[in-house]
């Protein structure tokens, strides 16, 4: 009998992704999913699954609160771009944590977990209080800030642009501008630099030279050899490439 799942992440590329690999795997029935975490305590008290895939990082309620408001307690695979919540996770009714990108070996290996612990049927309650007091320690000494903003020098001025209307940046000649609203300007940071500072949720490496802003893309297309065509929003219609090594991790960041 396959396992009745339901999935719970905000973004929606990466739900539609993990949903397709579960359903390749001919071993999971996925019964619903949701976006929004409020929708997720809905459907799960309403209807509880075999098991859960649970973003843990989300808008208003994170996937620890989700898990405290529900009646009954399904198994939970934890999903995050953030290790340093792995301990915690396997402190709470869950078997294993996936690391986005989700890869087909992890997936297999969780899948593995739980249908040994539903055959033992050894289902351990958590002490939500006590968790929920650690998450918020740890989130107040290990969540990473990232800027809203950024400085572009002209001549003896700063001009800021907002990052949500930077398309992309890119190096040239030994120095990198970011575009937005059409216009290019000069940053006092290289890519590899941009890469660290700015949130891997909003801006992906794409090429050694070029960092793209998510919300921007219109559509990717494949290119021979391996490589994509991204095709941007802008005014001009951008035309940006994804090199052949830094295809495969942005195929699953966007859920291609």
């Amino acid at each position: 009998m396959k396992l009745r799942a339901y999935l719970v992440d905000d973004e929606p590329p990466a739900l539609e992704r993990l949903r397709r690999m579960l359903e390749q795997t001919d071993r999971v029935l996925v019964i619903g999913s949701a976006t929004e975490p409020e929708e997720a305590v809905e459907a799960l008290s309403a209807d509880p699954p075999d098991v859960c895939f649970l973003d843990i990082e989300m808008p208003r309620l994170n996937g620890f609160e989700v898990l405290a408001r529900l009646p009954s307690q399904p198994i939970v695979i934890f999903t995050t771009a953030y290790n340093q919540y792995a301990l915690q996770a396997f402190a709470v009714n869950s078997v294993d944590y996936l690391l986005k990108p989700v890869d087909p070996d992890s997936l297999d290996r969780a899948l593995m977990k739980i249908e040994r612990l539903r055959r033992s049927a050894q289902v351990v309650q958590p002490d939500f209080q006590a968790l929920l007091q650690q998450l918020r320690d740890s989130l107040r000494e290990t969540k990473q800030e990232y800027p809203d903003r950024i400085a572009s020098r002209l001549g003896d001025r700063l001009w800021f642009l907002d990052l949500e209307r930077v398309t992309y940046f890119y190096a040239e000649d030994k120095l990198t501008y970011a575009v937005s609203e059409g216009k290019n300007y000069c940053v006092d940071y290289t890519i590899a630099e941009l890469e660290n500072k700015l949130n891997p949720r909003q801006f992906a490496r794409i090429h050694r030279g070029t960092l793209v802003n998510f919300a921007w893309i219109k559509e990717v297309g494949l290119l021979t050899g391996g490589a994509l065509n991204v095709r941007l929003k802008d005014a001009k219609g951008t035309e940006l490439t994804v090199t052949r090594d830094r295809a495969r991790e942005f195929k699953a960041k966007v859920g291609y």
